[in-house]
């Protein structure tokens, strides 16, 4: 450490401009996410982040970096603030403190390399737009305000509809698609965005087998081109298949971590306590998935 008889009173370094530029260099290196990494490993940093609501917590003091290329599930019981988190991640509700970086940059900086998938219950289904309109609203981005949408943005909006398996409802009213085909256009609309770090809100709610599977193939896709995937869900059976790291919340983060190392008994009665019902055959889940590999 530089004696302090060094530093004028402004914090800089007195006639010494190369020790400046270098301990201006070292400050920069000490602020990256997670000591200094490489920002790029880091595909979510989140830092001392408080939401209440009406001044009653509602997640508290979460603190946890997030691995780039990762299938991550973040699960917890009903009222645990999973969706407020994601929420807050993205500016989408006031924080009491905190501080949140996607790749090593304050959302607002980065926003552009994230995609979100919201609950289906919190869209207005009545609004009066077809499937290829809600996708193609992924690259109002690209776009621009108030410019025409063009050929070659409808032809992605297209093929991402095709890639979810629904291309040819893409002129169907939103209102008229069954609940999966619902889901699968704002799968669609997240995939237009070719983001790098995908938020989904309980995406396998009130879907049937085939739209499930369709939303788990296409994750592994995602992930197999080195996208980063952070999933709200509910099924505790399914979660040592579907994904590889884990996230347990119930107001606080209880754990987070691989999911061999993570998803276990202990943790899971910490997250959900007495109410937790499933741990047998959550057990069982992760002995089948054990004896596959």
């Amino acid at each position: 450490m530089l004696p302090a008889c060094v530093f004028q009173t402004d914090g800089k370094l007195g006639s010494l401009p190369h020790l400046n530029e270098t301990v201006e260099q070292m400050n920069r290196e000490t602020n990256k996410p997670d000591g200094g990494k490489n920002a790029e490993s880091i595909a979510l940093s989140i830092d001392d982040l408080t939401v209440a609501y009406h001044r009653k917590p509602v997640i508290w003091d979460v603190t946890l970096d997030l691995p780039a290329g990762s299938l991550i599930g973040i699960v917890g019981p009903n009222g645990a603030g999973k969706s407020t988190l994601l929420k807050a991640i993205m500016n989408l509700v006031p924080t009491a403190s905190g501080r949140v970086e996607v790749f090593g940059k304050p959302y607002r900086e980065n926003r552009h390399r994230v995609g979100y998938v919201p609950q289906r219950e919190s869209v207005d289904w009545d609004f009066p737009v077809d499937a290829l309109d809600v996708v193609t609203m992924g690259l109002y981005s690209q776009i621009g305000w108030c410019m025409p949408v063009r050929k070659k943005h409808r032809m992605a909006a297209l093929e991402a509809l095709r890639r979810v398996g629904i291309a040819d409802l893409a002129y169907r009213q939103i209102s008229q698609l069954s609940g999966g085909q619902q889901q699968r256009t704002f799968l669609a609309r997240a995939l237009v965005q070719d983001a790098d770090l995908y938020l989904m809100d309980e995406p396998f709610a009130a879907v049937d087998a085939s739209t499930e599977k369709a939303i788990v193939d296409l994750l592994r896709e995602l992930n197999s081109r080195g996208k980063t995937v952070a999933v709200i869900h509910h099924d505790l059976q399914t979660v040592p298949e579907y994904f590889d790291y884990v996230v347990l919340l119930n107001m606080r983060v209880v754990a987070h971590g691989p999911v061999e190392e993570t998803f276990t008994s202990e943790n899971l009665q910490k997250t959900y306590g007495g109410r937790l019902t499933l741990l047998d055959e959550v057990s069982e889940a992760m002995r089948r998935r054990e004896r596959s590999l």
